[in-house]
């Protein structure tokens, strides 16, 4: 696939010298940014993106989309094209040296839309979502744009946010009602701010290489047309450290190679060692190297996600190891999660100040990163051991894993990223009746099939009341389902039960029979206005 440019060019507002005041301003266009820039456009809400670069960075970097970013993308138009060019799996594999420790189905049950994973290079999914803002009228996209001043009125916070912007023709100012930084880790927003970035940096150090194979070559006997997560802990071919291996799209394979603390980084980017390492791994030299990257990570997150009028999204925010696949899908998360907030504040929906709904949006991701930075330090803590004793427990808990059941949650080699439980946000109405089952508010909304189509594909962004078995008289959206089937089983209805569903796919509430006093107090809540 070629992948899209959004080229420089000089704005009116540069020639002019006259700032235009914007709704909302998104620093960086990565997938976060993108999907943020979508989601708002399609609220209505125009959008100015603007990035350092005029290109998608090179690279596979991010490749596994869990099955709730799939679903966001799909709300945004391009869920199944991602879906389609994509790796599909949901199982996986440990290996303790050469025998399997045990297995595990990210998705036993069938009848979703989405699949659990999705494996694809983040620099085709880039294309995807920057094709899609280029064809939204909403969306500016302006490339070598490079943010480097940030200026808030601290007494009238109405005045909006100043940026100054570095582009091939000098600075210049740019003006926003709402600024949202999803520059990544090294964020020039969050550094302007002030805001600290605490957490664990980890020492050990990884090298990823995509490699194609040849014609016929199957490594290690794995069988392309049933991808799985294969996960060694000290394998034969690279003792003492673990190796991770993915099938992706366009006939590539990624591999992760734990290299230890203590090595000699450039030697290990040698092209020539690095194939030989590759090639000890698949007992083959049938391969191409595509590309090869270094790395080490953080356990770590800023001190707020907003201040004032400007908010952080994505690895701005918040950074984890990349076992488990909780980067980018978290960030995607964080996007879901503010669009619609931001949207009901730039439109007046939000309360009086729409800052109670904006702080929701902080407290929720800053719950749902302190959960994703939890799972990511245990599991890097399991792969690499950092005392005697930390082995030793390691070793007997794969050992026991092949055979005996209770071991087998203790096994980490990345917990694969689910979306978090909001349960103590301050947009949920408490449950007032007796439930066995089903999701409570706070959590996600689960998907079900219908008699036509997918119960994930009326989520259309808007807050929506499921009525299982009967209709119900609201002034807002309304879907009818059956009282018996799949979906009534996932939600533990019967009939007359309702559900109000969130913008973003998490219930608010729930309701055995529906109040209409109840469902207006529960919508104001969830719209940060509980005292209506």
């Amino acid at each position: 696939m070629d992948l899209p440019r959004y080229p420089y060019h000089q704005t009116l507002e540069q020639r002019s010298g006259q700032p235009q005041r914007r709704p909302v301003v998104i620093v960086g266009a990565g997938p976060v940014g993108l999907t943020l820039a979508l989601d708002l456009a399609k609220r209505d809400v125009p959008v100015v993106v603007i990035d350092d670069s005029d290109r998608i960075g090179e690279g596979s970097r991010a490749v596994c989309w869990a099955k709730k970013t799939l679903e966001v993308f799909d709300r945004l138009g391009v869920g199944e094209a991602v879906a389609r060019e994509g790796v599909r799996w949901q199982r996986g594999r440990v290996f303790h040296g050469e025998c399997e420790a045990y297995a595990f189905d990210l998705l036993p049950e069938s009848h979703h839309k989405m699949p659990a994973m999705v494996n694809l290079q983040q620099d085709q999914v880039e294309a995807r979502l920057v094709r899609a803002a280029q064809l939204d009228g909403r969306i500016e996209l302006r490339g070598r744009h490079e943010l480097i001043g940030l200026e808030q009125d601290a007494e009238d916070p109405s005045q909006g946010v100043t940026l100054t912007v570095r582009t091939p023709d000098g600075l210049f100012d740019m003006r926003a009602d709402w600024v949202v930084g999803c520059d990544g880790a090294r964020s020039p927003t969050r550094t302007l701010l002030g805001l600290s970035f605490t957490g664990q940096v980890f020492e050990d150090r990884f090298l990823i290489a995509d490699v194609r194979l040849g014609a016929g070559v199957r490594p290690r006997g794995l069988d392309p047309a049933r991808p799985e997560r294969w996960f060694w802990f000290d394998p034969p071919f690279h003792r003492g450290q673990s190796v991770l291996l993915h099938a992706q799209a366009d006939g590539l394979w990624r591999i992760d190679f734990q290299l230890g603390r203590n090595a000699d980084v450039e030697a290990e980017r040698n092209v020539d060692r690095i194939k030989a390492r590759v090639a000890q791994m698949l007992d083959t030299e049938g391969f191409e190297l595509v590309w090869s990257s270094i790395y080490q990570f953080c356990c770590r997150r800023a001190s707020a996600f907003r201040v004032g009028r400007v908010l952080l999204a994505g690895d701005a925010a918040h950074q984890v190891s990349p076992f488990g696949a909780r980067g980018a899908n978290s960030g995607v998360q964080d996007a879901d999660n503010l669009g619609w907030k931001l949207a009901a504040v730039v439109k007046g929906e939000g309360g009086r100040d729409g800052l109670a709904l904006l702080d929701s949006y902080e407290a929720e991701r800053i719950a749902a990163a302190d959960d994703n930075i939890g799972h990511s330090t245990r599991a890097t803590d399991f792969i690499s051991p950092k005392s005697a004793l930390s082995l030793r427990f390691r070793r007997a808990a794969l050992d026991l894993a092949a055979h005996a059941e209770f071991a087998k949650p203790l096994v980490n080699s990345g917990r694969l990223s689910m979306p978090t439980d909001m349960g103590g946000s301050a947009l949920n109405t408490p449950d007032a009746d007796a439930w066995v089952g089903g999701p409570a508010p706070g959590c996600p909304a689960p998907d079900a099939p219908l008699e036509s189509g997918w119960l994930s594909e009326q989520w259309h962004g808007e807050f929506t009341l499921l009525a299982f078995g009967d209709a119900v008289d609201v002034d807002g959206r309304v879907l009818v389902l059956p009282a018996d089937g799949i979906a009534a089983q996932r939600y533990a209805a019967q009939p007359g039960c309702v559900y109000l569903v969130r913008p973003d796919a998490v219930v608010a509430a729930r309701w055995r029979r529906f109040d209409a006093a109840a469902f207006r107090a529960a919508l104001a809540r969830a719209y940060g206005r509980p005292h209506e």
